[in-house]
């Protein structure tokens, strides 16, 4: 685990709840950091540099959580060194960064993983078979948001140097869920942005328009009370989870035009972490990935188009 990170704490978890991964030893550039949150998250060793950790034979994959601005450039390092990688989201703010970094995977025969955790849950997966089932019937419209106060105007997420903002943090989870709704890449783009801390976007608001004149809208922000919410439109009804990100309660609603009332799915509750570390394991193990190369590239291409949008006020 490159990091001291507090979600690598949330990743620990998850390796305690599958016998896919086992956090074996934790890099900080401070070695008492270091050792602390190898304690924390039961790790048996740790390293006062994260050139020590990649040098170390025994690990087989690297979980990278650090800054955002830092996940491209140490991702390519331990590929490099011969380590298998999961990389926290997003995997870049520019496609040139996440094209270099499959790059250096397809180089190192190894392979690079970019962390959306909640796609690799039950709960997603149900989503999906709603859809494909035709519940909804054409889907029409999406909605989403995901936000929570942050006030620290030190914390990591509010430095513009360090590739913060609302966007790279949470909003990357609602362009994330439009995709995987319409399996598909949206054809334009708007953006819009707050911003604040020292030069990043405290708020954003976007809207994407997808094939099939689907147009999907999404909010996050620092600077709203806590909220995470996803929801599908159809002609013929209306799927929301309101907890898709986590999954803690992993309650999916639909409601049906005709029917009364709304029915309440309820979908095994798992650790997210866990699902995807037990994804992670099935590729390195030989499996093809379900999201790839392709996959994060399109993603940080939606992300580069949003901030081109907001920036110049225009619509790339």
């Amino acid at each position: 685990m490159l990091s001291t990170a507090r979600i690598g704490g949330a990743l620990a978890h998850g390796a305690r709840a599958t016998d896919a991964a086992e956090v074996v030893s934790v890099a900080s550039r401070d070695e008492g950091r270091a050792r602390a949150h190898a304690a924390l998250v039961g790790a048996s060793r740790w390293h006062g540099s994260y050139e020590a950790l990649l040098a170390d034979p025994e690990l087989d994959a690297v979980y990278n959580p650090l800054p955002n601005s830092m996940h491209a450039e140490w991702s390519i390092k331990a590929l490099q060194a011969g380590k298998h990688v999961l990389c926290e989201k997003p995997l870049g703010r520019r496609v040139a960064d996440v094209e270099e970094a499959f790059d250096a995977a397809d180089a190192s025969g190894r392979v690079l993983a970019e962390g959306f955790m909640w796609r690799h849950t039950p709960q997603a997966a149900k989503l999906r078979e709603l859809l494909d089932s035709g519940a909804i019937g054409t889907l029409r419209s999406i909605r989403a948001g995901f936000s929570f106060p942050l006030t620290d105007q030190q914390d990591i997420r509010m430095l513009r140097a360090l590739d913060g903002g609302s966007l790279m943090d949470l909003g990357c989870y609602c362009v994330s869920g439009a995709r995987f709704i319409t399996g598909a890449e949206p054809e334009r783009v708007h953006g819009e942005q707050v911003i604040g801390g020292d030069g990043v976007d405290v708020a954003f608001a976007a809207t994407l328009r997808f094939p099939g004149d689907v147009l999907a809208q999404f909010e996050c922000s620092f600077q709203a009370a806590r909220r995470h919410d996803l929801e599908a439109v159809g002609e013929e009804g209306v799927i929301r989870l309101s907890d898709p990100w986590h999954g803690r309660e992993p309650v999916i609603e639909l409601r049906r035009d005709g029917d009364d009332g709304v029915e309440r799915i309820e979908v095994e509750a798992v650790d997210a972490y866990a699902a995807e570390l037990e994804e992670f394991a099935r590729v390195v193990a030989g499996s093809l990935p379900r999201w790839g190369r392709e996959d994060a590239l399109a993603q940080a291409a939606i992300i580069q188009a949003l901030y081109a949008s907001a920036e110049a006020g225009e619509t790339p």
